[in-house]
Parts: C-alpha cells; sequence; structure tokens
C-alpha cells in the first residue's frame, strides 16, 4: 500500500523506466495461456518501446500523441493502429507492477475492459474477490448487479491507473475529489469530444462533439459518486457523498462580490462566519449573503465614493429601503413584496445593531436601521385543503407506484411534520402507545425539539415496510447536523438520501395532475407544506387545545398555533355553529364584522375567555376593555352591538313593553317620549326583519326566552 503523501510527491516528482524486456514477456506468458494472445502483447510492447525509448517523452507528448489519433479525423479514427494505442496492456502493467501513475486524461481516454479478467488481474495484483464483495454490498445497497459491476469496475480501474497503486483499499476521498476534478477539466479540453467520438457506436458518430464531451463528463462523475457512496457504506471513506462530489459548504463560496472594497467584505465575512458557526443554519446563512449581496450591489451604483462601512450613514440606508420599495422585479414585472423587502433587509438591521453593540471598529458605532425600517408583512391564515380536493387527492396518492413517494406523502398528510422532518426519519422512527396505535417520532427539525406524534394506521403500515427494507439494506449511518448524531435513515436507496424534491414535490405534481387540481397554466395548486395547514385546522375544527395543536405540529409559542384556532376555539366555535352554520342568522351594526371575520387579534383573544360576559339583554357587545367603559346605552345602534335570532323572543317582549310606554306616554301627554319609544320600537322591528323573525309583539303575560 503507497501512502497518499508518498504517491503524491512520486506524480510531482516521478521515476519513469520501461519495465524489462524479459520481465514483461514472462508475466505475459503466464497471464495469458493463449499463445497468439501473448505473441501480439510482445510485438505491442517492441512496437512501443522503439517509438519512444524514453518514457518520459512519451509522458511530455501531446493527448492526441499519446493516443496515436494526431492528425486523423473523426472517420478515420475506427481505423487506426499505432504502438502508443495498442500499448495499453503494457502501460496498465508498468502502472500496477511498477507503480507509474498514469495521467487522468490518458485513462480518460482509453477503455480497459479486460484489466478484471480474472488472470490478468491477479497478475496485477488486483483483489477479484474484495471486487465481488464490493459488488455483493452494491447489490443490498439497491443497484442492479450487472450494471452496479459495470459502473464499479469503470471507476476503479482508471482509479489504480491514475494512483499507480492497484490496492483497492488504499483510495481515499481526496483520490475521488482530485480525480472528479480532472474529470471536469478533461472535459473541457477542445479535443474531448473527438477522443470520445473513437469510443461511440457509428449510429452516434452524428452527434456533435461537444455533446460527447457533456455526456461523458456527466456519465464518468456518476460513476465516480457511485463508488464513493459504495466506499462510505463499507467504512473506507469516512466522508458523506454528496451529488459530484462536491463536498462545498456554503462558507466556503464567494460570501461578497469579489469587487468590494475590503474594508466593507471583511467586516461582513466575518460576521456571516460567525453566525454560520455558531448558531444558524447554512440556509439561513446563505439568505442573509444574498441580502447583502443585493446591497452591496446597489452601494456601488449609488455611491462609489463609499470604500468603508464607517462611512455609512442613517440616509445612506433610508435610499436603499427607497431603492427596494420603488424596485421592480424584472421576472414578473411586479413591484417586489413586503415579504420580499422584509427578507432582504432583516439580516442588515442584525448586522448593524449587532456589530455596534460588540464594538467593532470598522463598522458604524450605532445602528443605521431599526425594527421600523421593515415592513408589514400580512399575517396570512393556514391554507388548509378543502375536503373534496384532500379526497381526490389521497386517492390519487395512494395508486403512486413507488412505495417511498406514497409512504412520504401519506406522512404529510397524517402527521403535519415538515417535509425536512419527514426525509430525515431515523429506522427507528415508529413504536406505538401501550393500546397498540401507531406513534411516529419526529426529528429534531426547524425548532431544534423532537416529538412524539400519533400516526394513522393509514401511514404507519406502508412506514413499516420501509423501515424493513432499510434494515436489510444496512446502510451506513448519516451525521445529522440537527440531532448531533449519527443516524440511519428510512428514505435511503442504493445508499443515499433522497431529495426532498424526489420525495414530495414530483410525486405530488403528478398526484395534483390525476386529481385535477391544477391552474390554468397547468400547475398543482396543492404544496407539501398545505397538507401541514390541513392538519392543524383539522385539529382546532375538532376543538383541539392549543396546547395540543403546538405538540402535534411543533411550535414554538402558542401564537403561531392560535392562528388555526380564529373561529375553532370551542366557545366561538360553538356559538358560530349555533347561530351560523345551524341557519341561525346575525343582525346589528357589529353583524358585518363577525360573519366575514373581520375581529382584530385583541377582541379575538378577548372572546375567547370573556365571551359570556359580553351578554346584553338583546344581543352582544364587542367593546373590549381596551376601549374603555361604555359611554351610552343606546347599545342598539351602538357599532359594537350584534344579536342572533336566539334572542327574537326576548326582542318581541321588548318591542311589546315599548308599544306599552307608548300608549301611556300619550295619555299623559308626553310627545318627546312617544317619539323616543317609537323610534326604539322602530329599530327593534327592523332587527327582528334582518333576522328573518315576525315583528308581532309577544302578548301581554307570555315569558320571554
Amino acid at each position: 500500500m503507497i501512502a497518499p503523501a508518498r504517491l503524491e510527491a512520486r506524480r510531482l516528482t516521478p521515476v519513469r523506466r520501461h519495465a524489462p524486456r524479459e520481465e514483461y514477456f514472462a508475466w505475459v506468458g503466464r497471464v495469458l495461456p493463449n499463445p497468439a494472445g501473448a505473441s501480439m502483447r510482445r510485438w505491442f510492447y517492441n512496437r512501443f518501446v522503439a517509438r519512444w525509448p524514453n518514457l518520459d517523452d512519451w509522458f511530455a507528448a501531446p493527448l492526441l500523441v499519446q493516443l496515436d489519433l494526431h492528425g486523423r479525423s473523426v472517420r478515420e479514427i475506427g481505423k487506426r493502429i499505432g504502438p502508443s494505442h495498442e500499448a495499453g496492456s503494457y502501460l496498465a502493467y508498468l502502472s500496477l507492477v511498477h507503480g507509474v501513475a498514469m495521467d487522468a486524461d490518458w485513462v480518460l481516454s482509453r477503455n480497459f475492459d479486460s484489466l478484471f479478467v480474472p488472470g490478468i488481474a491477479s497478475g496485477l495484483g488486483l483483489d477479484l474477490a474484495l471486487i465481488d464483495a464490493f459488488v455483493e454490498r452494491s447489490v443490498q445497497l439497491g443497484y442492479r448487479r450487472v450494471t452496479g459491476r459495470g459502473s464499479l469496475t469503470w471507476a476503479l480501474a482508471r482509479l489504480v491507473l491514475w494512483r499507480g497503486d492497484p490496492d483497492l483499499r488504499a483510495i481515499t476521498y481526496e483520490d475521488l475529489t482530485h480525480f472528479g476534478e480532472e474529470i471536469r477539466r478533461y472535459c473541457a479540453r477542445p479535443e474531448a469530444g473527438f477522443i470520445r467520438a473513437s469510443h461511440v457506436k457509428n449510429a452516434r458518430r452524428d452527434t456533435p462533439l461537444e455533446e460527447l464531451a457533456r455526456q461523458f463528463q456527466k456519465d464518468a462523475l456518476s460513476r465516480l459518486h457511485r463508488l464513493h457512496v459504495l466506499l462510505f457504506n463499507v467504512g473506507q471513506v469516512p466522508q458523506i457523498p454528496l451529488p459530484s462530489l462536491r463536498d462545498r459548504p456554503i462558507w466556503k463560496d464567494e460570501l461578497v462580490p469579489a469587487s468590494t472594497p475590503r474594508a466593507i467584505a471583511t467586516p461582513i465575512e466575518r460576521w456571516l462566519r460567525l453566525r454560520l458557526q455558531t448558531t444558524d443554519r447554512s440556509e439561513s446563512v446563505r439568505i442573509c449573503r444574498d441580502s447583502f449581496r443585493y446591497f452591496l450591489r446597489w452601494l456601488a451604483e449609488t455611491h462609489p465614493e463609499i470604500t468603508s462601512l464607517v462611512q455609512l450613514k442613517r440616509t445612506d440606508l433610508e435610499g436603499f429601503l427607497l431603492y427596494l420599495h420603488a424596485h421592480i422585479n424584472p421576472r414578473n414585472g411586479l413591484p417586489l413584496s413586503s415579504r420580499t423587502r422584509h427578507t432582504y433587509i432583516g439580516p442588515l438591521l442584525s448586522f448593524f445593531r449587532e456589530t455596534s453593540q460588540w464594538g467593532w471598529e470598522d463598522v458604524p458605532g450605532r445602528p443605521l436601521l431599526g425594527r421600523t425600517d421593515l415592513p408589514k408583512v400580512p399575517e396570512r391564515l393556514p391554507r388548509f385543503i378543502p375536503r373534496a380536493d384532500l379526497e381526490r387527492l389521497m386517492v390519487a396518492i395512494e395508486n403512486l407506484d413507488n412505495q417511498y413517494q406514497r409512504t412520504a406523502l401519506l406522512l404529510l398528510r397524517w402527521s403535519g411534520a415538515r417535509r425536512g422532518e419527514i426525509a430525515r426519519l431515523g429506522l427507528d422512527c415508529l413504536d406505538a402507545y401501550p393500546d397498540g396505535h401507531p406513534r411516529l417520532r419526529i426529528p429534531a427539525g426547524k425548532t431544534y425539539t423532537e416529538r412524539m406524534v400519533p400516526l394513522h394506521p393509514q401511514a404507519a403500515d406502508p412506514l413499516r415496510e420501509l423501515i424493513a427494507l432499510g434494515v436489510a439494506a444496512n446502510a451506513a449511518a448519516r451525521h445529522d447536523p440537527s440531532a448531533g448524531k449519527l443516524v440511519r435513515f428510512v428514505f435511503v436507496h442504493r445508499g443515499k438520501p433522497m431529495s426532498l424534491r424526489y420525495l414530495f414535490a414530483e410525486p405530488l405534481a403528478f398526484a395534483c395532475r390525476q386529481a385535477g387540481l391544477v391552474d390554468g397554466q397547468g400547475r398543482p395548486t396543492v404544496s407539501a407544506h398545505r397538507f401541514r395547514h390541513t392538519v392543524g385546522t383539522q385539529l382546532a375544527e375538532g376543538g383541539a387545545r392549543i396546547q395540543t395543536i403546538m405538540a402535534i405540529l411543533g411550535h414554538r409559542s402558542a401564537q403561531m398555533s392560535a392562528t388555526y384556532s380564529r373561529v375553532s376555539d370551542p366557545i366561538i366555535k360553538e356559538q358560530y355553529e349555533r347561530i351560523i352554520a345551524a341557519g341561525g342568522r346575525v343582525a346589528g351594526p357589529a353583524a358585518e364584522t363577525l360573519v366575514h371575520n373581520r375581529l382584530d387579534d385583541a377582541t379575538v383573544e378577548w372572546l375567547k375567555t370573556n365571551f359570556l360576559k359580553t351578554e346584553l339583554e338583546l344581543g352582544h357587545c364587542l367593546r373590549t376593555p381596551q376601549e374603555g367603559p361604555c359611554e351610552c346605552d343606546l347599545y342598539l345602534r351602538c357599532p359594537k352591538f350584534f344579536t342572533t335570532s336566539e334572542y327574537a323572543p326576548r326582542l318581541r317582549a321588548r318591542l311589546t313593553c315599548e308599544q306599552q310606554l307608548i300608549d301611556d306616554a300619550l295619555a299623559r301627554g308626553w310627545q318627546r317620549e312617544v317619539e323616543r319609544h317609537t323610534a326604539i320600537s322602530r329599530r327593534l322591528c327592523e332587527l327582528l326583519v334582518d333576522l328573518g323573525e315576525p315583528t308581532d309583539p309577544t302578548p301581554l303575560g307570555t315569558p320571554a326566552a
């Protein structure tokens, strides 16, 4: 086994000598029992050595010369015969037996189909038993045996030749990442497409050369990624495989535009890195980074004279706020929404406030933005899925063929969990209550808190099947940053966690089309998050307490869960169903406000706990304590008064009393009293008409309800 440091040093100062003729000929005779094949290999050796007596000259030659394709056209490359091209077997021997590392460009330009033939592989020091074990592990992870072996041997052959070491156990994460970069560099070469044309069938010879190079890069990186997944799952490579072998966290990317003056860029980069390393997730830091990019781009265009953050003034920030308010989004031709402007301004507010508090010298000494500078964002009610639409959608989801996608959507429907929480479920996530009802353990996510929720059997049964498949596949555990430990995930296929797009977006779009839930442009009208709103709404409609909604949905504050209880609070919901849903009617100046749910938050909170205190003789008063005491008793026309059908008998009884007072005032000659009681009687009749009730006075002696 060659250590990585020694291997890298050898690549920098290689010792390249031809293998002795007698040694190579004897090796050929041992591994190739066919005399004709052995004779051909000896002849190719003699031709190559005669053409390139100094091996360093061959390594220094252009790639097309090394491949003996120099000066040939695409039509002629199928007829090429030359010492360089046909000496592949000898060069493989030179690499694996004598430790001469081959250039990546050359190994990517050649085929090595015979490298793992039993006789040749053992003669080169390759462990075929280990390769067979790798293949079996790939099959266990979910890869097909034939295609999995071909992809595996393609990557292994080129890596061992590039390293000059046949030890498969010596391949490291650094080898994988560096070879991935070599693949990208190779495919960017102008002659890469021409070389790939020599490997494709005649039916594809009309494909543009650039397209051949792009397709080869995609296939090569995919095969290398599969090898990374395998080596991670067998424990040889500890680093988690990411798509395209690009393990590039957000903090390694460019945080601010390169043209930004250093006096401005330095404190911003320092603040972003501090948040990333101590408190925030990488996604949150990415949003902050994008906010600063918008601000710095505007600053460079409007105030190029500012080269340090210390020069910023409040008036400069006001100009940026006005710019955002008037800016037109070029993608839709509309002004930026208040939520978008809030997203852009929020990180700037935190930056100036925190850095001034910390006493940084390269920033303004006081906050330049305050909470009042943030746009007011409308508080939206939950967008639940109507019952009829939900029933059609669930039928389409149940008919999905892919069990991973079907189970993921069923968990959305019955657990109320977030997409990321479901995608990160561990194999130990499901158990049961003492009575046998399934119980789901949702991992720590957005709120950094685990929670246990009951789960409908419709989702629990398919989840058990996936757990059994995960146990059988035995994929390696991965570090979950939110949980802070290694976790074996449920939604894993071929050793890799499934993406949110694959689990939710794609199948939900298909199910919406099947259920007819699309808009005029064919886009689905139901998003994955609406299932969460639906669960919360159904809990509230069923009379669940706010604490229960908080526990199931994982809300941090009661205010988040209270949005589902605006109309579904037990007291208000009871009144609503008894009066409106049951066919009753509402009348009075405050009736329209109540029916159309135009109550402010303070009034809603007051009504939740003090609804009985609002009752009057003939209805209810919506006046809250914050508004002060009522200044008159003419509540029949007060904008805070409303009445319902259940008060109709009392209204008619009051109408009878008012008629008696009118008669008494007439007998006494009190004209002003006649006018006052007549006006009250007229108002009572109007309320009865609005309620759809008869206006006949209640006969004397009849008790009011």
